[in-house]
């Protein structure tokens, strides 16, 4: 009965923050529709002072979805975080990971050649995931941190047909064999969260990034679920430190954010 009672609770407390979060990002939506200003003006600073920092939303949706996220990260010192928004409605994960990869091109141009990190929502991370994997992202990308990301797939996207990126988005699909491939030379460090209570990622486990060649950290966050990743303030936190740290070594393992 204790257990039943406590994955009750859990379950409750999943649903209350998805539920805020959406009605959050449902206010703050139209905010983002318009998107930034590309080609980005050259900055006024020294390139010391750079750390690019590109953010890349999911289905369906836009740049306001990392809201907060933006300001925690203006409030640690990332003065250079910018949005790319794409529509999933013309584009599949190919055809978006190459509008991602002129645009981390172009930012890279923007500060003096500094390597880039890529925060991707959903969808957003497994484009970005292909892009450094298989268009050679990875020279420019220091670190990919997906949140709920569908890394195996998710039987979720049977409701998106048909859409031009719902195949691609099944388990077993042409795009998901093409990461399974050996990645060797993949300089890319990975964080990849996931929410335990997320219903777009079916089944759940499908949102860990596994595989061999590839340095990844991988963060089960408890009690939350799809929309609230972006606006947890420990995942936020967690991405922050991440963000700050000198990308060198090999970390594999799971981590575990509790609500």
């Amino acid at each position: 009965m204790g257990t039943l009672f406590r994955r009750a609770a859990t379950t409750a407390r999943a649903l209350s923050q998805e539920t805020a979060a959406l009605a959050e990002h449902l206010l703050r939506y139209p905010t983002g529709i318009a998107g930034e200003s590309w080609p980005l003006p050259a900055p006024d600073c020294d390139h010391d002072a750079h750390r690019p920092v590109l953010l890349l939303h999911g289905l369906f949706d836009n740049q306001a979805v990392f809201a907060r996220m933006r300001r925690a990260l203006a409030a640690d010192g990332y003065a250079h975080v910018h949005a790319l928004n794409y529509n999933p409605l013309t584009v599949d994960v190919r055809g978006a990971a190459e509008l991602l990869d002129r645009h981390v091109r172009h930012v890279r141009e923007v500060y003096g050649g500094e390597r880039v990190a890529v925060v991707g929502h959903s969808l957003g991370g497994l484009i970005a995931r292909y892009h450094v994997q298989l268009l050679g992202g990875d020279e420019s990308v220091h670190t990919v941190v997906t949140l709920g990301a569908p890394h195996e797939g998710t039987l979720a996207a049977r409701l998106l047909r048909p859409l031009p990126v719902a195949g691609q988005l099944l388990p077993g699909s042409s795009v998901l064999e093409e990461l399974r491939a050996p990645a060797a030379h993949c300089r890319t460090r990975f964080l990849a969260f996931r929410g335990d209570h997320d219903a777009l990622i079916l089944p759940n486990g499908h949102g860990a990034l596994r595989h061999p060649d590839l340095w990844t950290e991988n963060i089960l966050v408890t009690a939350t679920g799809h929309v609230a990743l972006p606006v947890h303030r420990d995942v936020i936190a967690r991405i922050g430190a991440a963000l700050a740290e000198a990308p060198a070594g090999t970390a594999v393992g799971i981590e575990r954010i509790s609500a």
